[in-house]
């Protein structure tokens, strides 16, 4: 089960989003030649990845930001940047570009020292863009709750996409994470921590745009859907004829 688009359509160009996608391909580009020697990429990992025991003996500080730009796999940066591309592109179209920028750091920090906090003694590297864009995933909830994200279900032999209102998907994401992040004790080699930080700080810094647009007003204003028209999607029909039964 995972979105594969919104409907949700963007006013303007997504700079800042496009951006990150392209920084964070390049960057796991020209990581993929160190995936296959382990000796270099731990040691790419030492430098750039995000290890809490740095951080708590006063070094690689700078790793908050860099590990946000790393990813550990093919599927780890296809789902982050799947995600990124669906739900970033309308907070950066309320927010403004800088402001978007700003805001994506921010949680993507916040993330970070979520994780930090729980295991300040860990060894583990945490890298990846899942932290940042779980607080553009919140953001997304505050403002935009009702609307419509369609969700693709894969049932072993037959697939199919259903549209859901944003709060019932993130939603549902999101006590995942609280599962994953304290039913499992967070020891399953997925920062569920650095998730549940990044949302809950993307819905926290999301606030004074959600006051800018009118806070409560906006929501009754366009009852938790985008304040603009939504796209509407049709699925080609199937050219098979309908054979009915006969009686």
């Amino acid at each position: 089960m995972f979105p594969i688009r919104d409907h949700n359509p963007s006013r303007r160009p997504a700079l800042v989003t496009y951006t990150l996608i392209g920084l964070n391909i390049a960057v796991f580009l020209a990581m993929w030649p160190s995936y296959s020697n382990e000796a270099a990429i731990s040691g790419i990992y030492m430098e750039w990845a995000m290890i809490p025991v740095r951080l708590s003996s006063g070094e690689g500080f700078h790793t908050v930001i860099t590990s946000m730009f790393m990813h550990g796999g093919f599927m780890h940066i296809a789902g982050n940047m799947l995600f990124l591309w669906i739900f970033g592109d309308n907070l950066e179209d309320e927010m403004g570009h800088v402001k978007f920028l700003g805001f994506y750091l921010m949680s993507g920090i916040a993330a970070a020292f979520a994780q930090y906090i729980v295991f300040p003694s860990s060894w583990i590297p945490m890298v990846g863009a899942s932290g940042a864009i779980a607080g553009v995933m919140g953001g997304y909830l505050l403002l935009f709750p009702r609307a419509k994200v369609d969700v693709l279900f894969i049932f072993i032999i037959f697939f199919k996409v259903i549209p859901f209102p944003a709060w019932i998907m993130l939603g549902l994401w999101f006590a995942l994470q609280l599962f994953g992040g304290f039913g499992t004790g967070g020891d399953g080699g997925v920062a569920y921590l650095a998730h549940i930080g990044g949302f809950i700080a993307g819905v926290i810094l999301a606030i004074p745009e959600w006051r800018r647009l009118g806070g409560k007003e906006y929501w009754a204003l366009t009852h938790g859907h985008p304040p603009h028209t939504q796209a509407r999607y049709k699925f080609q029909q199937s050219r098979i004829p309908v054979v009915k039964r006969r009686k």
